[in-house]
């Protein structure tokens, strides 16, 4: 008789298995909610080759892997983890060679009349090398050679994906960020990216005068601390700083940058003998470092992206720059087909807007709105709950795992699919940048339906052995 140790490592967590199944439901459902005509051909050789159809074929190919995975022994995974990453960077560069082009990226694979997207499941295969390469004894997120070799893992496939180019693709596999935080890379790096990331979004808003006044009056009110009489400093910096702020609302901002450079440069001559003058100096040189990331990124915006690209900033950014029946239609349409449902939504196949294809990619990026219409508030914030218990069951499960591969992995995993659900739904809403990127297990596509399932099948199953070494 197994022990009840052995014979509960051979279960599948019900909670996160019964959530995966409920969002695959509701994504065939809302599919064909999308795709629903009342005058389409009834005959079922018709139904298949319509979009409803083939999702329904691809949703039936997912189930058949899901068994498949759970009957393969679980340490296959880590085994041939760089195998099957190696088998996505060949997917991804045959890609560049024998892709298919559709929506203006070269993404796509033609096999046998089906068509498959490599970077679904390029994503698996990264999240298995990292977990491989994390669990090696001589892997230490704190020695830079290993911080190298993790970031080279998941950046080789973005470097690819965006030669396709695919952006919203390659942007989800910066995800495993979250994995390398949690098995201890040093948190200055996020601070330091973070840093750098708000420059760039301020070197996009606002004129490069604007951002580096307000970088020097905030490094003048720092510096004026360190000062000899500092509450004297403190508080001229202070009452400068305000006279700066108000001029700079009348538009005087570039001649404001003189006089401020100046007094800056008078602060760091008077603490040439202050004990705290090396920090200082570091203080100047982040200044000019902070100055030059919002020139780079200025300078970018508006010498180097492509109209369509600075459109999709400005439409995220600067909405009231934008075209509303151009660049902004789309997030325009979303946001009234959501907000159109009211409370409770028009009801299943009722949605008109939904009818009149008034949103564009309505069942792939933006099938949110399918929700949102048809079935209200409570549909949408139903969604949102499941998937919000998805993620932190999967934290949960990560957690509790005995073998630090499996954690690894686990985390990996639910990062890509925070990002996912993160993007997508906030694009919806204009909350977040339209790059293109599907709502996990919702929207229609057989790749990233396929992609998902797969990774899903793999956490279950190294759950359910998590007591075996």
């Amino acid at each position: 008789m197994a022990s009840p140790r052995n014979s509960r490592s051979r279960n599948i967590d019900i909670v996160t298995f019964s959530v995966f199944l409920a969002l695959v439901a509701i994504g065939w459902l809302m599919v064909y909610a999308v795709n629903y005509d009342e005058a389409a051909d009834p005959a079922f050789t018709s139904f298949l080759s319509s979009a409803t159809g083939k999702q329904t074929i691809w949703t039936a190919i997912s189930l058949v892997v899901f068994v498949v995975i759970q009957l393969i022994d679980w340490r296959f995974w880590q085994t041939f983890a760089y195998l099957i990453y190696g088998l996505g960077i060949a997917m991804l560069l045959a890609v560049l060679v024998f892709g298919v082009t559709i929506n203006g990226a070269n993404s796509w694979l033609s096999i046998g009349g089906f068509t498959i997207q490599p970077s679904e499941f390029a994503k698996f295969g990264t999240a298995l090398a990292l977990a491989a390469f994390l669990n090696h004894y001589g892997t230490n997120l704190k020695n830079l050679n290993s911080q190298l070799s993790a970031v080279a893992l998941f950046i080789a496939p973005v470097l690819l994906i965006l030669l396709q180019p695919d952006a919203g693709s390659a942007l989800v596999f910066f995800s495993f960020l979250i994995l390398l935080y949690r098995e201890g890379l040093p948190g200055n790096y996020y601070i330091l990216g973070i840093s750098i990331l708000l420059l760039l979004l301020l070197g996009f808003l606002l004129p490069l005068s604007t951002v580096i006044l307000g970088l020097e009056l905030l490094f003048i009110l720092l510096l004026s601390f360190y000062m000899p009489q500092r509450n004297i400093y403190v508080i001229s910096a202070i009452v400068y700083a305000a006279i700066m702020t108000s001029m700079a609302t009348q538009g005087l901002t570039l001649y404001l940058l003189i006089p401020t450079t100046l007094i800056l440069l008078v602060i760091l001559y008077r603490l040439q003998s202050n004990p705290h003058f090396k920090f200082s100096s570091l203080v100047f040189s982040v200044l000019i470092l902070g100055s030059s990331i919002a020139f780079a990124s200025n300078y970018a915006f508006n010498n180097i992206l492509k109209p369509h690209q600075q459109d999709r900033i400005n439409v995220w950014l600067r909405p009231h720059l934008s075209d509303p029946r151009g660049s902004l239609y789309n997030v325009l349409q979303s946001k009234l087909a959501i907000s159109s449902g009211g409370l409770e939504g028009k009801g299943f196949l009722k949605g008109t807007m939904t009818k009149l294809n008034y949103v564009p990619e309505q069942s792939t990026d933006f099938i949110f709105c399918t929700v949102g219409e048809e079935h209200g508030f409570v549909g949408s914030l139903s969604i949102i709950s499941l998937f919000l218990v998805l993620l932190i069951r999967l934290s949960l499960l990560a957690e509790r795992q005995k073998s630090n591969f499996s954690r690894q992995y686990i985390y990996g995993i639910a990062g890509i699919l925070f990002i996912h659900f993160f993007i997508n739904i906030g694009m919806t809403m204009g909350l977040m940048p339209i790059i293109g990127i599907p709502l996990p297990f919702i929207s229609r596509g057989g790749s990233a339906l396929l992609g998902f399932t797969i990774m899903m099948a793999v956490v279950l199953k190294l759950d359910s052995h998590r007591y075996q070494i």
